[in-house]
C-alpha cells in the first residue's frame, strides 16, 4: 500500500514532536551525526538485513528490550529524538536522513519510516497539584486516544488497560508492532511527590506494558540509574542495560570524543567572529576528562556546543533539582566523604567501589555510595577503581562548594587560606606564604603528612584553589629542557604568570636556580618572530619543605623573571 504521511498519527504513535526537535537540532551549527547508531537498533527489528562485520554477533546477541543509563546533559534526549524521527512514521524525515552518516546503509531506506513508534517524554508533568495519579493518568489517556484513532477495528474499549489495547491492536489490525522509545523513564523516581508505593506501581506499569508482549517490536529506554535500582524483581528483567561505567557497548554514541570536538572546533574557526574566546586546548580544560568502560575521553556535550555558541568558556552546568546539586552528596554524610573531598579538590584520585545501582536519591549512607550516585549524575569520573574531578568546569562547582561549607571543618578552613595564598605569592611577600604553608601543615587534614615532591604538589593545589578562577593550571609541565611542578597560564593575558617548582629537603633557592636553569619561562615567549601572548610578568616561585628538621620547616622565594610587557 502506498505509503500516506500522517497515517496513526497521534501524541504519543507516531507523533510529529520529536522530528520537529531532531530537525532543530539539525540545523545547528554544532550538530554531531550519532545516526550510526540507528545500525544496532535495525538489527533487531530486521536482522535479516543487516549483516555487515560485528553486526554479525550483534544480530545473535542483540535483546529488543534495550536500557541505556547516562548522566544528565549527555544526549539522551536528543538520540531518543533521532531515533523516533528515523523510524516513526508520522512524518517524511529523508530530507534530513539523506544527508547523514546512516543513509549510507543498504537497508536505510528500507526501514526510514516504515514502523510504529510510540514515543513518551515521562519527565512530563500534568497541571498542579501534582499526584502520581494525575501524571500515569495523563500517559494513559494520550495514548488510549491515539490507539482508538489510528485503529477503529480494533475494538478497544475506553476502560482498557494499555496493554489489552495494544493487544487488540495486534490480533486484530494484521499483527501491527510498535517500537517504544521511551525517554527519562525514571524521571518518576526523582520525584518527591510520589510515594514508594506509587515507585513500585509504576514499576508494574512498565512490566504489564512492554514484558513478554508480541506487539513491542523494539523497546529503548534511557535513564540515569540501572533499571536494578529500581526493581529488585522480575519486573523489568528483561532489559539490557549499558552504562557508561560497566559497559562499552553503545559508549561513542553519547558525550563527544576528541575527533567530534576536533570537527566541531574546525566548524567555530569558520564562523565569522570579531574575537575569539575559546580555543581548542580550553575545550579541553573545561569540558573533557569523563571516560567510558573501553577508556575513551569523552566531553560534556551540552558544554561544549554552548561554549562554541556563546564564544565563551565557563559553567554551562544547570541545576534541575536536588540531585544536580554537589552538597546534597556530601551533605548526605560529610564525616564519610569530606577527607576524600580535600583529596579530589587537589587533583588526587580516590578509590571507590562504584555501583550503579546503589545511587538512589535517599539512601546515601557510605562512602561508596555517595560517590557512585555522583558518578552517575556526572559529577565525578570513574575510571581504573578511582573516582576524579573530570575537568574545570566541575572543579569550579567543588571548589565553590568547599568554600562555602563551614560542615567541612578544616576542609573548609584551608581551602579560605587559598585567596590570601595566591594575593601573597603575586606580592612577593613570602612570610606570609611560609605561614601559610605552616598553618597547612600543623591542621590536621588528609594532606597532613607529604614527605616528597609529588605529596607537596597536591598541597599546593590545594592551598592555590581560589588561582582556577584566574589561571588554566598545568601540572608537570613540559617547558624549557625539562618538566616543570606548575605553570599557572593566567586567563587574562596582561595579568602575572607563574612558575612553580617544589623542593623536599632542598632550598627554595635552589628551586628558582632550577626554573632558570631549564629555562621554562620560555613558554611565556612568542614563537620565532611572533609577540608574546602573555604579557604580564613572569614569576618564579620557589617552595621547599625540609622533612628532617624538627620543626618541619617551610620556605618560599618569588623572583620576578619578566617585568610586565608595555
Amino acid at each position: 500500500m502506498e505509503k500516506v504521511w500522517g497515517e496513526n498519527m497521534g501524541l504519543y504513535l507516531n507523533g510529529t514532536g520529536a522530528y520537529r526537535l531532531f530537525q532543530n537540532e539539525c540545523k545547528l551549527p554544532y550538530y554531531v551525526d550519532k545516526t550510526r547508531i540507528l545500525e544496532e537498533l535495525v538489527a533487531v527489528v530486521d536482522p535479516e538485513c543487516v549483516r555487515s562485520g560485528d553486526v554479525t554477533q550483534l544480530i545473535k546477541t542483540n535483546p529488543k528490550y534495550i536500557s541505556l543509563t547516562r548522566p544528565r546533559r549527555f544526549g539522551k534526549s536528543l538520540m531518543a529524538n533521532m531515533i523516533a524521527s528515523y523510524f516513526g512514521r508520522g512524518v517524511d524525515s529523508s530530507k534530513d536522513f539523506d544527508f547523514l552518516k546512516v543513509s549510507s546503509f543498504a537497508w536505510y531506506k528500507q526501514h526510514l519510516n516504515k514502523h510504529n513508534v510510540i514515543h513518551i517524554t515521562f519527565s512530563e508533568l500534568p497541571d498542579a497539584p501534582l499526584s502520581y495519579e494525575k501524571y500515569i493518568t495523563r500517559i494513559r489517556k494520550r495514548l488510549m486516544t491515539d490507539l482508538r484513532q489510528a485503529y477503529p477495528d480494533a475494538e478497544i474499549e475506553k476502560d482498557d488497560a494499555l496493554w489489552d489495547a495494544l493487544t487488540n491492536v495486534y490480533e486484530y489490525c494484521g499483527g501491527e508492532r510498535f517500537i517504544f522509545v521511551l525517554d527519562e523513564w525514571d524521571y518518576i523516581y526523582h520525584q518527591k511527590f510520589v510515594t514508594e508505593e506509587e515507585k513500585d506501581s509504576f514499576t508494574k506499569f512498565l512490566s504489564n506494558l512492554l514484558k513478554d508482549k508480541a506487539y513491542v517490536e523494539l523497546a529503548y529506554m534511557t535513564g540515569i540509574l540501572p533499571i536494578s535500582k529500581y526493581s529488585s524483581g522480575s519486573e523489568l528483567n528483561m532489559f539490557c542495560e549499558y552504562t557508561m561505567v560497566t559497559e562499552e557497548k553503545f559508549s561513542e554514541y553519547f558525550g563527544f570524543t576528541d575527533a567530534e570536538v576536533d570537527e566541531l572546533y574546525q566548524r567555530y574557526l569558520a564562523q565569522k567572529i570579531p574575537h575569539r574566546n575559546v580555543t581548542r586546548e580550553g575545550l579541553r580544560l573545561w569540558y573533557d576528562g569523563y571516560h567510558t568502560k573501553s577508556g575513551e575521553r569523552v566531553y560534556n556535550p551540552r558544554s561544549v556546543v554552548l561554549a562554541l555558541t556563546n564564544n565563551n568558556l565557563g559553567s554551562y552546568w544547570t541545576s534541575s533539582g536536588p540531585y544536580d546539586e554537589l552538597f546534597y552528596y556530601i551533605g548526605a554524610n560529610v564525616d564519610q566523604v569530606k577527607d576524600d573531598v580535600a583529596l579530589l579538590v587537589a587533583d588526587i584520585p580516590v578509590p571507590a567501589k562504584v555501583r550503579e545501582y546503589a545511587a538512589t536519591s535517599m539512601e546515601l549512607k557510605t562512602h561508596d555510595e555517595i560517590f557512585s550516585a555522583m558518578v552517575v549524575y556526572g559529577f565525578l569520573n570513574y575510571e581504573d577503581g578511582y573516582v576524579s574531578i573530570p575537568n574545570k568546569e566541575l572543579m569550579d562547582k567543588f571548589a565553590e562548594m568547599v568554600q562555602k561549607e563551614e560542615s567541612l571543618g578544616n576542609v573548609y578552613r584551608l581551602t579560605k587560606e587559598s585567596g590570601r595564598m595566591l594575593r601573597a605569592t603575586k606580592a612577593g611577600d613570602t612570610k606570609t606564604m611560609t605561614e601559610i604553608l605552616q598553618f597547612v601543615y600543623n591542621t590536621e587534614s588528609p594532606l597532613l603528612a607529604y614527605s616528597n615532591e609529588a605529596e607537596l604538589a597536591s598541597i599546593v593545589r590545594w592551598i592555590y584553589l581560589e588561582a582556577i578562577n584566574y589561571y588554566r593550571i598545568e601540572r608537570e609541565e613540559k617547558a624549557g629542557v625539562g618538566y616543570v611542578d606548575f605553570i599557572f597560564y593566567p586567563f587574562k593575558k596582561d595579568d602575572d604568570a607563574m612558575i612553580i617548582e617544589l623542593k623536599v629537603n632542598h632550598t627554595a633557592a635552589e628551586a628558582i636556580q632550577q626554573i632558570k636553569d631549564r629555562q621554562y619561562a620560555l613558554r611565556f615567549e612568542g614563537k620565532l618572530g611572533q609577540e608574546p601572548e602573555y604579557t604580564g610578568r613572569v614569576l618564579a616561585v620557589g617552595i621547599a619543605y625540609d622533612k628532617d628538621d624538627k620543626t618541619r620547616r617551610h620556605e618560599c622565594k618569588v623572583e620576578v623573571l619578566r617585568e610586565r610587557l608595555s
